[in-house]
């Protein structure tokens, strides 16, 4: 699978199916309410996200969307159940970086093939990723972080499982620092920030959506964001390198996928929502405010951008000898 993953092209797939389409029923759709899945439990950073896009995109198709929370096996679960759905537009999945990118290098017999069993519709958001940990932690700054990790005691940290993006954050800025730590695997972004924060668990890279509420609330304390710059939701908090450490970036990112065979005017049609929605100042305001970068585009732009992180990932997961079985 990982060498003939995306051999067939998202953007070709696309048009698959549209001759066999009517105008008529691509301007009834959609008739009922619509099916979105979450392959997370609720709270975390892709849940909420998807939750304030998918109200403005209900209220512009004249339609119900119901968000449903599908979280297990590194978002299997959730994909297995979308790529067996009616191609009618009526289910649709948020799917990131582990779904589309990861999950075909980690998995040596993925029970789904992000390239043959969904269409692409459209990039969600950015989930810009913060370090964190109990704000009565004796690690007060990313120094004190490093010099934990490279202390040779039995460090450890939340993960949201093997290969997920903040399990691959942690472990290049393991590799960067010359540090040790075993990832303690939780389901969920909630429980594992409930852990660091009661300090069951020493620390996490976690979605800054989700940490935020518990930073500002004085429950965690947050050490440094991967990113080029300070987010502006944290702008007291430095970036790795500001704080003393290497030049370090990761982020996760969400997009939109339908089952393939999903008519194209349908897949369209979605993607205009959703590009609506991530133009909508309310929305847009709701994403800023929980630490979230709107992204959207074209079916054939998510394409060619999932395609970009598969290489990119793919690279590091090689490189670390990264895989969940």
């Amino acid at each position: 699978m990982r060498k003939s993953l995306f051999h067939r092209t998202w953007a070709a797939m696309v048009l698959i199916g549209v001759t066999a389409f009517s105008a008529t029923a691509s301007a009834e759709y959609p008739d009922h309410p619509i099916r979105w899945l979450v392959p997370f439990s609720a709270g975390g950073g892709s849940d909420i996200a998807t939750r304030i896009v998918a109200k403005h995109v209900g209220n512009t198709l004249g339609q119900t969307v119901v968000v449903e929370n599908r979280p297990g096996a590194a978002t299997i679960v959730a994909a297995q159940e979308t790529a067996r759905a009616a191609p009618d537009g009526y289910t649709l999945l948020t799917a990131g970086m582990s779904t589309l990118a990861l999950n075909p290098w980690l998995y040596k017999d993925l029970p789904y093939d992000p390239g043959r069993n969904f269409m692409p519709v459209s990039s969600l958001v950015s989930l810009p990723i913060v370090l964190v940990v109990a704000s009565e932690s004796d690690m007060r700054n990313l120094a004190d972080v490093m010099a934990y990790l490279r202390s040779g005691k039995q460090s450890s940290y939340a993960s949201l499982g093997v290969g997920s993006p903040h399990h691959l954050a942690m472990e290049l800025f393991l590799e960067t620092i010359q540090g040790k730590a075993t990832a303690i695997p939780y389901k969920g972004t909630p429980p594992a920030l409930q852990d660091v924060a009661s300090g069951v668990v020493p620390m996490m890279m976690a979605d800054l959506a989700a940490a935020r509420p518990l930073i500002q609330a004085g429950k965690l304390r947050a050490i440094a964001v991967p990113a080029a710059a300070r987010s502006a939701q944290l702008p007291d908090v430095p970036t790795f390198a500001e704080a003393g450490g290497h030049t370090f970036e990761a982020a996760a990112w969400q997009g939109v996928v339908a089952p393939a065979g999903t008519p194209a005017p349908i897949v369209a049609k979605l993607s205009q929502a959703i590009a609506d929605a991530l133009r909508s100042p309310d929305v847009v305001r709701q994403l800023t405010l929980q630490g979230m970068e709107p992204m959207g585009g074209t079916p054939k732009e998510f394409a060619v951008y999932v395609r970009e992180e598969y290489t990119r990932w793919g690279a590091v997961i090689r490189h670390k000898g990264i895989l969940a079985d």
